[in-house]
Parts: structure tokens; sequence; C-alpha cells
């Protein structure tokens, strides 16, 4: 890939690396903590143990591991023991090092597991998926769920460093390349006008010429954003803006049991739905509606719910969020196609008109 990145956050401070071959990479890294006297252990699922196997032998070799579930739901209290067990039952001390190999799932629950665990070692990520690539690997947000909504337990919990690999999108699912473009996408409309321009003059796959620079673009943006607003404290906008789509998206999962749609596919529609929303808080024209339905249909995902889902659930649900602060829902919006900001006050009747539109009854 590209030259590597850093997430200047002083002592916190990490770096994203695009190494040419990430198996000589990261096997390097781990005969230097492996030396210094560190212990480590493996974290993966069953779907990147079984499309990735002779990765992970070469690059770990018999270093313990811990397979778990591909899939949301193991972002669990469950899930959680388990990973503290292991931990545990490794004798990892607070030198160790939790070596994170997935998607998004495995690395906010791992990313969660080192927060918790001794209360705090250092875990790397090494993320399989293009979503995981471009957003959930990088920034320290750390987290599972509750059946009450998403992501309703975590920590801020950087990790010691971020391998970015192209080489493991091509054993990816279509599908799942396809949910890690709506994240993508979410950059180009929440903060750069010309990546946006790109992706809807010619859409991105995995053989694109371009993906590499796509995805370091994004790192680069997240990396900005983080900097700025490490926490998600800013009164307006902030860290705040990399939430845009997913209001709408995180009500969608949870209401369908996060078993219908992959998490990209629920901020696609959120995506949509946040255009529309800002089309009638004044903000964008009918034509911007259409250029972002047309970018995110050209790249596999979905604008509208596959099915009707209740109203009142995605309502209700929405209310929820994480995000929310005293006033109310909080929606990120869009004063223009690549500039986000932050808006609370909503009226409900208003949120329920865009929920209507893209299929709830």
């Amino acid at each position: 890939m590209t030259n590597d990145l850093a997430v200047e956050l002083g002592e916190k401070s990490y770096p994203i690396t695009f190494p040419a071959d990430a198996t000589v990479a990261i096997r390097e890294r781990l005969a230097a903590t492996v030396a210094g006297g560190r212990s480590s252990v493996l974290l993966t699922d069953d779907g990147v143990a079984r499309a990735q196997s002779k990765f992970l032998a070469d690059a770990f070799g018999a270093t313990p591991r811990l397979i778990l579930s591909a899939g949301e739901r193991t972002k669990s209290l469950e899930s959680l023991g388990k990973v503290l067990d292991f931990l545990a039952a490794n004798r990892v001390n607070r030198q160790g090092v939790l070596w994170v190999v997935g998607g998004g799932v495995m690395g906010d629950l791992g990313g969660f597991s080192a927060a918790s665990y001794l209360r705090g070692i250092q875990y790397v990520q090494i993320p399989t998926t293009l979503l995981a690539m471009v957003d959930s690997s990088v920034g320290g947000k750390t987290g599972i769920n509750l059946t009450a909504g998403k992501n309703l337990v975590g920590a801020f919990h950087h990790p010691g460093a971020v391998f970015i690999g192209r080489e493991f999108l091509q054993t990816l699912p279509p599908r799942e390349f396809a949910a890690g473009m709506a994240e993508i996408i979410k950059y180009g409309l929440l903060g750069d006008q010309e990546l946006f321009g790109q992706l809807e003059a010619r859409p991105v796959d995995v053989r694109s010429a371009e993906l590499p620079a796509v995805i370091r673009r994004c790192c680069q943006l997240k990396a900005e954003i983080v900097k700025a607003d490490e926490f998600e404290r800013a009164a307006e906008g902030g860290r705040a803006l990399l939430n845009l789509g997913h209001t709408f998206g995180h009500a969608i999962e949870q209401v369908t049991g996060y078993t219908t749609y992959l998490h990209g596919e629920g901020v696609a529609i959120g995506l949509v739905a946040a255009a529309r929303l800002s089309h009638k808080l004044g903000l964008l024209a009918p034509a911007d509606i259409e250029r972002v339905e047309r970018t995110v249909a050209a790249h596999n995902l979905p604008i509208r719910l596959r099915g009707p889902l209740p109203l009142a659930e995605l309502q209700n649900a929405t209310t929820r969020d994480k995000k929310n602060r005293a006033g109310g829902v909080r929606f990120v919006v869009m004063n223009s196609l690549g500039q986000a900001a932050t808006r609370s006050g909503v009226a409900p009747s208003t949120v329920e008109a865009v929920w209507r539109e893209v299929g709830a009854v």
C-alpha cells in the first residue's frame, strides 16, 4: 500500500501500518514482543480462522489462540467473559499483548477485553474486513452490545498498532466488501467532497487500483478527527460526525436482532435516511438525495429496508442510541454533500417521515 500514518495522541499515539506483506511485518513485530519478554495471545473468529489459516499459522505459529463465532451477536457479555478467562488462563500480565485478528466485532470485543483485563493491557489490531480497516480498527472505541442497544458498554482504549493488509480482502465475501464501502461513502459525505465525487463517478471494488489510496484516505480522515476530539466531547461536530448514518443504521440492526443486516448495510440505509432528513431540514436539495442513493446503490448496498419494519420500534431504538444527550436524539446531518454537522431538537414527526420513506410501517 502507501505510506504509514500515525494517530497522534501524545503518549497514546500509535502507527497505522500498510505493509507490502502483512505476514512478514506482523511476524517481525510479534518476534520483537516475545524477545522483550512480553507474552502474546491471539483472538479471532471462526470465519477468519478458516479463510486466513495460512496467515495465522505463518504469522503467529504456536501463539495461544481463542476462536469465537463470527457475527454481531458475539459482541456480548458472554463473549467478554470468555476472552477475559482466556487471558487469565494464559497468565497474561500487564506487559502482555492481545493480538486481535478479524472484523469490527473482534476488534471491538478484543479492544474492550484488553481495556478491562488487569485494568488495561496492550492490544494490536489486524483488521481483515474493509469496514474494520477504514473505521472500527482506528480510534480506540471498544465495546459490546446489550439487549437494550448497540455498543452501550465499552471504553476508549487505543491499540498499540494497526496493521492493514490489502491481501486479506481477497478472501472477503462480496457482501462484506460492500458493507465496508458504506463507511467509505460516509467519509466522503461527512468531510471529503472530492472522495465522494470519486466514488460517485466510478464505483470502487476489490480489484480497483485506487482502493489502497481510498483506504489510506479514510484512515487519515479518521485519525485527524480523533486527534481533535478523542473522547467525542465537542459540543458540536467533532468525533460525533463519524456517526453519520449510524443512528438510523444502529436502530435497524437492533430491531432486526443483528441478523438481517450487516453493520455496513444498516449504515448504507442510514446514509440515505440522513440525506432525506437533511432535505427535510432545508439543507439538501432533492437532487442531492438522488446522488447519495445512486452512489450507495452503485456499491451494491441497500437504499431502503429489504422488508417493512415497525416504525414504533425503530423510533424507540433511536431514543436509546448511545450518542444521545440530555436534549434528546442527536443526528448527524449534511449541510452539503461533503460537509456534515450535528443537529439536536429534530421533531419526532420529521424522523418518522424519514423512516416511512425508507420502508418503515
